[in-house]
Order: structure tokens, then sequence, then C-alpha cells
């Protein structure tokens, strides 16, 4: 395969996963690493990819949010992982926060049949898996439905969680980086997400290993925010330890 070719493929890989990273990207493309760190190098030049640590993402993620169907495509063992991981989080009684997402939403599936929970929700998907449950109230917030995440923003999400205080709120991102904290590409669901973080006692990111280390446009919170960082096995090890530096404890399933 020509250089090129290989640069290429690079692209469309970025475009299709939202992130390449050294290491499988030498793998599949049967080259050393230092060779894809040079493609990674001239593709950044030409304003076609962005470096990140280990890896890159194409220049449009900053803006770029897949819709829910896709992102609940991919990573399905790690998300499984995380959310299972995260029980351990969940207290034996009390108040919870579930933020929509693919993530969040599998923990909900697995949330234990034999806990007494008032768990409040964004999202009309994790409310109708709840709702049913004998042992969980589910409070579920209004508010404007937007269509590629299925959460509930804007002002009648807001209020309500201004009023609220829960023991643990388990929050997705999009994005968390040591520089930037934690982002999303849009400017009403970093809202909620920030008045979720306010109105808990403790704040659990769930994140899956292709988020860290990325910015996008609206930050709603720091490191310092969060009392854990749940991941899954894939994030580097360095990028392990400068998360830890912060003083954040990061558990990896």
């Amino acid at each position: 395969m020509y250089a090129e070719e290989r640069q290429q493929e690079i692209v469309r890989l970025a475009r299709a996963n939202g992130r390449v990273d050294v290491a499988t990207l030498a793998d599949t493309l049967n080259v050393t690493a230092e060779t894809i760190r040079r493609d990674l190098t001239s593709l950044e030049r030409a304003g076609v990819l962005r470096r990140v640590h280990g890896g890159a993402i194409p220049v449009e993620r900053i803006g770029f949010e897949p819709a829910v169907e896709t992102r609940d495509a991919v990573l399905i063992d790690e998300k499984e992982r995380i959310a299972k991981a995260a029980l351990a989080e969940v207290p034996e009684e009390g108040a919870i926060i579930l933020d929509a997402g693919t993530t969040t939403a599998r923990l909900a599936q697995a949330l234990p049949v034999d806990r007494e929970l008032t768990v409040v929700v964004n999202s009309p998907v994790i409310a109708t898996v709840l709702g049913t449950r004998a042992n969980i109230n589910v409070l579920m917030i209004g508010g404007r439905l937007r269509g590629k995440t299925l959460a509930t923003v804007d002002d009648w999400a807001l209020r309500p969680l201004a009023d609220m205080y829960v023991d643990v709120a388990f929050i997705g991102t999009n994005g968390m980086s040591v520089e930037r904290g934690l982002t999303t590409p849009d400017l009403a669901e970093a809202a909620v997400k920030r008045a979720m973080i306010n109105a808990a006692r403790r704040t659990v990111l769930l994140a899956d290993h292709t988020k860290i280390g990325n910015d996008y446009l609206a930050r709603f919170g720091t490191l310092a925010d969060l009392d854990l960082l749940i991941t899954d096995a894939g994030l580097d090890n360095e990028l392990v330890a400068d998360v830890e530096a912060t003083g954040l404890r990061v558990v990896r399933a």
C-alpha cells in the first residue's frame, strides 16, 4: 500500500470511528508505529486530522456528534463492563441521577432488583427501561427533546434539577481531557450535565477510552467536579497517569 492510500484509509477509519490510535493502525495496516505517527503528522498538517494522545481525531470531531443509534452500536463490550463496574457506586437505597447516554442506559438495565431507588433521568429511553420496575421510582425530567441524543434539555430540565440533591450522579460525556475538563458538542446538553453535577453529593463519570483526551465545544465541568472515572481497559497507561495526577481516581473495567 502506498503512503497516499494508507493515509486515505486512516482518514476513513477516523471519520467512521470518531478516533484512531497508533497501535491499532500499525497492526491493521501492517506498518510500524513510527510510520503511522508520520502519517498522522502529515494529515494534521494537511488539516484533515488533529493529533491527540495516542492517536488522532478528524477535525470535524470538535463539532461532530453522532446520533444515539450510531453510538449505541460501537464499543458494546466496553460499555457493558463500565456499567457493571458502576454498580459498585450505586447506593443500597436513595436517589441517583442517570444522564442520557448509551453507557448510562446499560447501567439502567443492570440496576439491582433488590434496592429501593429513586432514579432521576432526562432520557425517555432510560425512563422506559426502568418504568416497570417495582423497586424503582422514576422521575423524568421534562424539556425539549434533542433528536440526536434523545435527551431532554433547556429550562424545563434545568429548573427541577436546581431543587434536587441526590446521592450519586452518573454522567456521560463526549470528551474529557486534563486541559479542558468535561466537554460536549451541544451548549444545551452541557447546561443540563452541569446542573446534574451540582445536584449530586458524588459524581461518577462513565466514559469509554475513546472519550478520554478529546475536547468538544462546550465545557460542563472540570476533573475536580468528579469523584470517580470509570472507563475501560483500552485507556492508555500514560493517559491514566495524567488523569490520576489531578487527584481523580480511575477504574478500568
